[in-house]
This record gives structure tokens, C-alpha cells and sequence, in this order.
């Protein structure tokens, strides 16, 4: 049997050969950073567009937005604007966005079918639009809560909490997809529950306080007995609670959509009709939606990405252990 002997390598060889792997990796790790620098270089400027910034979730948002945008290219500027669910003024802010150069425009549509001919024109500039919170017609990417999950949630603790029975209200809100698919969810659940009557859905109270208290205030004038309402978002709720206190109405309780500071501070006082809302976390939506723009504007990722990040039901036996909107965030 013939036995191979291998000469061992120098102490001198074995270092030279050493040195030779860390700098073949340094310059890979280099080349690696550069292209990854000289990808991000393709975003200069952005633009947000966002429902309202008087809904504190848009707040969040922008938030998530800035602090992915300055830890991927610290000196791209971040323009932000409210359209209000106006879509004459989304439209202008649009507008605004390519006469400006923006490439990477983050956008969340306050009217998913008229928002079409914006992304057309947006993509006409050269500029990549990421839809957050709500979906856009042919826009590169979407990232949004399990919206429909959301609200099958919600609704599912009214329908258990009710055993099966009682008369429920649906607030609606605009005709973004983050509010219908919610209420596609929630209708979805109480159609399985034959006990349930549903005595209003089609109500469109804004997304807002102000819209949510005006409509609560018909609802209840309208229907003198009421089991539950969900309400598709937590503003909403909150405007919905504050007409059933005018009214001095304390025979039904809500639930919604969120998991926003105002709710959560009623929650843990516990004296609030909002008994559960199901949990988003604006920041990380953003920040997540943030991060795939720059990737597809760098080549690094292709257009359609579609991003559904899950809810959790808070209630108040839950309270206790949710951290919130305002929990620090690492981009």
C-alpha cells in the first residue's frame, strides 16, 4: 500500500497565503459597500404623501420613513405633505413631487381607483412609488397591515363577546384598501354568526374625530339600541365614543383598528366603550416600505413587492403588556 506524503506548507508560505485571504476579503467587503453606496445614490430626493397628520399613525409613519432615509442616505431630503383624503390635493402634492425630482415617492393614496393616472404620472417622471398603509394601482411595491385579518379580528371578539347575538354597526371610513379590506373582514366574520344583525355599514365617517363623532351622532339618534360598533379606525372610535357620552349612551361597546397612543392611554384607564383594537405598527410599515424603495430603485430587488405585516388584538386584558407606537425603534 502506497502512502502519500503531503509537505507541510512554511510558517512564511501559510502567512503570505493568510495575508493574501484578509486582503482578497477586505477588498471584496470594500466592493460590496461601494456598490452598495453607489446603488443607494440612486435615490436623491423624497416625497411623502400621506391621508392626514392629524391622524397620529401618519405622524408614525413619516417617523419610520426619516429615520430608514437617514440611516440608508443620510443627506437625501424628505419632503412630507397631508392630502387630507383630498384627491385634488394629493393630486397637486404630486405634481409638486416631479416638478421637484423626487425618484422615490412614498405614497399612501387617499382613493385607491383615482390614484391610478398619479402613479402614472409619477412613473412617467422616472420616480418609484411604494404604497404604504393602503394599496395603489400599479405602484412598484406595497407594504400594508393584514388589513382584512385586522378586522376579522376585531370583530370576532364582538361576535364571541356577544356569544353570537346582537345588533352591530359598522363605521366605515374613505375608499382607501386599508379601510375595505378591514370592513371586508369584519363582514366576513359576522356573516358566519346568523345571530349577528348588522344595522348600518355603508356610513363614511372620514377616518377622522370630527367625522367619527358626527356619524355616531346620527347612528344613535337612529338605532336606540346598539350591542357593538366596530369602527375602522381608532380615531374613528374615539369620535364614535365621544358622541355616545354627549348622548349619554352606555349600552354598547367598540371596537377598531390601530393600537394608537389616544386608545391605548383610554385603555389602560379603563374607563373607555373601546374594549379591543386590532394593533398596527406604523413605524415598522414605513420604515420596511422605506427600505424595499431604495432597494428597487438600486436594482437590488424587482417592482411588484407586496408586504402584509400581521395585527394583534389589544384588549384590556392585554394592555398591560402592549408597547405601543411610541416603543423605541432600531431602523
Amino acid at each position: 500500500m502506497r502512502t502519500t506524503h503531503v509537505r507541510p506548507t512554511s510558517r512564511g508560505s501559510a502567512r503570505r497565503y493568510s495575508r493574501k485571504i484578509l486582503l482578497l476579503t477586505g477588498l471584496l467587503a470594500l466592493g460590496n459597500a461601494a456598490a452598495a453606496h453607489a446603488a443607494d445614490d440612486a435615490v436623491h430626493k423624497i416625497g411623502v404623501t400621506v391621508g392626514s397628520l392629524g391622524n397620529p399613525f401618519f405622524i408614525a409613519t413619516i417617523r419610520g420613513i426619516t429615520q430608514q432615509a437617514k440611516a440608508l442616505a443620510p443627506t437625501v431630503p424628505v419632503q412630507s405633505a397631508s392630502a387630507d383624503y383630498d384627491i385634488g390635493k394629493q393630486a397637486s402634492q404630486v405634481d409638486s413631487f416631479v416638478a421637484a425630482g423626487n425618484d422615490l415617492v412614498m405614497f399612501n393614496a387617499v382613493d385607491y381607483q383615482a390614484a391610478a393616472p398619479l402613479v402614472r404620472r409619477m412613473h412617467a417622471s422616472g420616480a418609484t412609488v411604494v404604497a404604504f398603509d393602503v394599496g395603489a394601482p400599479g405602484a412598484d411595491a406595497t407594504v400594508t397591515t393584514n388589513n382584512v385579518k385586522a378586522g376579522e379580528i376585531a370583530c370576532q371578539y364582538i361576535v364571541d363577546r356577544l356569544h353570537g347575538h346582537g345588533d352591530v354597526v359598522i363605521v366605515n371610513g374613505p375608499p382607501v384598501t386599508a379601510l375595505t379590506d378591514r370592513v371586508k373582514g369584519c363582514q366576513s366574520v359576522f356573516s358566519k354568526a346568523p345571530g349577528i344583525n348588522i344595522l348600518s355599514s355603508n356610513l363614511d365617517a372620514k377616518g377622522s374625530r370630527d367625522g367619527g363623532l358626527a356619524v355616531g351622532q346620527s347612528l344613535l339618534v337612529r338605532f336606540p339600541k346598539v350591542d357593538a360598533m366596530f369602527a375602522v379606525n381608532d380615531p374613528t372610535a374615539l369620535g364614535v365614543e365621544l358622541a355616545a357620552r354627549q348622548a349619554g349612551r352606555q349600552d354598547f361597546f367598540l371596537t377598531s383598528v390601530d393600537g394608537s397612543p389616544d386608545v391605548e392611554q383610554e385603555m389602560r384607564r379603563g374607563n373607555t366603550l373601546i374594549a379591543a383594537t386590532a394593533s398596527q405598527d406604523p413605524f415598522a410599515i414605513a420604515a420596511t416600505a422605506t427600505r424595499i424603495g431604495f432597494d428597487i430603485r438600486a436594482g437590488r430587488v424587482k417592482p411588484g413587492v407586496v408586504r402584509l405585516l400581521d395585527p394583534s388584538l389589544i384588549t384590556h386584558d392585554t394592555i398591560g403588556s402592549y408597547k405601543g407606537w411610541n416603543a423605541p425603534h432600531n431602523s
